[in-house]
């Protein structure tokens, strides 16, 4: 049976790939290993029964369980690995090497050769990969060698050994592979070309290729060459699921600290990578209380040293995800922008937004007062309001081909749906589709009836629309005397800008923001009611508007009817015999005159 602490840790996993480590009581890890996906995974160890007697003892010793989260299921394989080689825990089997998965090779030489290893030397050389699957990589290669005309002999081809002649063009120069840089038949100059062109490939810029090869494909199929084309056709298959490099292990960064930083209203959140010869070797995440309203640089200030402390980090270099002022000696600090190193900056940001989220669903389950609390602060911080929007309510017309106008109006208290004060409104005041007095109309209608029941007003209106609507709801607000009493903003559907009166330009929230999120599931509610009602409304026309104009024929014939015909549709084609069963003969003689003279016409 699961503690309480671990119930709510297997709740707040997300359903991601990544890494997880179980901890016993002293926090040492017992085991480290990889998931498709976080949540599923992980709670399967408190789920399911255990044959194995080594498998009950670990689950019975977890006390805490860590997590880093990956960008894929081959990234998580990888970071596994390289954890399980740092810690060794004790239910992990052990790694006795490092020579686990193949890397490309481009060659720091005169004429570079590309080809596979499992052994990385610092020479200068370029490493890509690792590759998971050797298969996929053996492609990759077999695609270089079909494309370019890379040299695949060891030969030293320097400028004195070549203008010598020490050097003979072999089988490969004669089958076409190779354009015979040894005997100067092809300049350096020309071949480096193809080793970018090569370069491209491997990392995974592989448009060009799957066209060429999709073409390839297709000729060999119109001449009826099928199994030929349908090696081709694997070869594609393989080129598509190939990926060049991991965020988790690149060679060529190595002994660095990675820094972000992630914020809402009360908390900051800053996780630290460790990077060691290229592989992510420690993630940690602390959480941090404003006291001052902190900035993220701030915060990323201040715990930057204290980080490096309690890891004795002894790195010369650090990439950041903001910009800070600060100085520390013997640490080059840098806000990558684009590469491998902005995709560790990145890494570690999604880390640090996961702890948050972590956070704030245990908060969630286990304390939903100061949740809500929590929630009604950060969204008075991000919409610039001067008190929280415990009560908000959001408007949408639906006038569908302009017809039956309807509005909606629907309420969150708390950030909830509180469904038992929606509210329906029939446009009265208004001719044809007009969207901007419609609002008008109901806007002031519902804060008018408000006003007079003595009932409370909300802290915060939503209004379906850009700017147009907005400004037809503040003239209703103005009329009210509410104007400025009430916070009030439109909500655009096409980029989600939020628009608030005054205000020239929108406001644009994160697309993760719990507020934008909250804003935007009180704007599909309401158009997801107001919608329901439209069709309900629109429907009942339909019926009035057929069977309401046969003379002599009342809403108690009508209801009889269509309850047991079910459709006009069905009424129109019944007979005399079968009308008369229901209505009568002298009101199925009417029906049957009216929707007569109805085809006539």
């Amino acid at each position: 049976m699961a503690s309480d602490k671990i119930t709510n840790i297997l709740r707040s996993l997300p359903n991601k790939p990544g890494v997880y480590q179980h901890l016993d009581k002293n926090g040492k890890i017992l085991y480290i290993g990889k998931a498709k996906d976080l949540r599923k995974r992980v709670s399967s160890y408190f789920t399911k029964s255990h044959g194995n007697a080594r498998t009950h003892m670990l689950v019975r010793k977890i006390e805490d369980i860590k997590s880093i989260i990956t960008e894929t299921e081959f990234d998580a394989l990888l970071l596994e690995n390289n954890l399980i080689k740092e810690y060794q825990p004790k239910y992990n089997v052990n790694l006795k090497d490092d020579k686990t998965y193949p890397w490309i090779c481009i060659k720091k030489e005169r004429f570079p050769r590309i080809f596979s290893t499992r052994n990385q030397v610092k020479d200068g050389s370029e490493y890509y990969g690792p590759y998971a699957s050797v298969k996929v990589m053996r492609t990759v290669l077999d695609l270089i060698r079909q494309l370019y005309h890379i040299r695949t002999c060891k030969l030293a081809l320097s400028e004195e050994n070549i203008q010598e002649g020490k050097f003979r063009i072999c089988l490969e120069y004669h089958i076409g592979n190779c354009k015979g840089p040894c005997e100067d038949r092809q300049s350096e100059e020309e071949y480096l070309k193809d080793i970018e062109a090569s370069r491209d490939l491997i990392k995974g810029n592989l448009n060009s290729v799957k066209k060429m090869l999709t073409k390839q494909m297709h000729t060999l199929a119109e001449e009826l060459r099928f199994e030929e084309a349908q090696k081709v056709k694997e070869k594609i298959d393989m080129v598509e699921k190939y990926q060049a490099r991991s965020t988790v292990v690149h060679p060529t960064i190595t002994d660095i600290d990675i820094f972000s930083v992630t914020t809402d209203a009360e908390y900051g959140y800053v996780n630290y990578l460790k990077i060691i010869d290229g592989a992510v070797l420690q993630s940690h995440t602390v959480e941090l209380k404003k006291k001052l309203d902190e900035t993220a640089e701030e915060l990323l200030e201040m715990t930057i040293p204290e980080i490096r402390e309690l890891f004795k980090s002894t790195s010369k270099e650090a990439y950041l995800s903001h910009e800070i002022d600060l100085e520390i000696p013997n640490l080059k600090l840098t806000v990558p922008q684009r590469g491998d190193k902005k995709h560790l900056v990145d890494l570690s940001l999604k880390n640090a937004r996961y702890f948050r989220m972590e956070k704030l669903k245990n908060i969630q389950i286990v304390d939903p007062d100061r949740h809500v609390k929590r929630l009604m602060q950060q969204m008075k911080q991000d919409l610039r309001m001067s008190e929280e929007p415990r009560h908000i309510e959001c408007f949408d017309n639906s006038n569908i081909q302009g017809t039956n106008p309807v509005a909606a109006c629907v309420v969150f208290k708390d950030g909830k749906p509180s469904k038992k004060d929606y509210r329906h409104f029939n446009i009265k005041t208004v001719v044809g589709p007009d969207d901007f007095a419609s609002m008008e109309e109901v806007v002031f209608r519902r804060y008018n009836r408000l006003q007079n029941e003595g009932e409370p007003l909300p802290q915060l209106i939503v209004i379906d629309g850009g700017k147009g609507q907005l400004s037809a709801a503040l003239k209703a607000l103005e009329t009210l005397g509410l104007r400025g009493k009430i916070a009030i903003l439109g909500i655009a559907k096409r980029l989600e800008e939020l628009y608030f009166p005054g205000d020239k330009y929108p406001l644009y929230l994160d697309k993760r923001s719990e507020t934008l999120k909250i804003i935007q599931r009180l704007r599909d509610e309401a158009h997801r009611f107001g919608i329901t009602h439209h069709r309900n409304r629109r429907s009942k026309n339909t019926f009035k508007s057929e069977l309401d104009q046969i003379e002599g024929i009342g809403p108690a014939t009508i209801k009889d009817l269509l309850s047991k015909f079910k459709s006009v549709t069905k009424v129109k084609e019944a007979s005399l015999e079968e009308l008369t069963e229901v209505v009568g003969h002298s009101r199925a003689m009417r029906i049957i005159a009216y929707f007569a003279k109805d085809k006539k016409q």
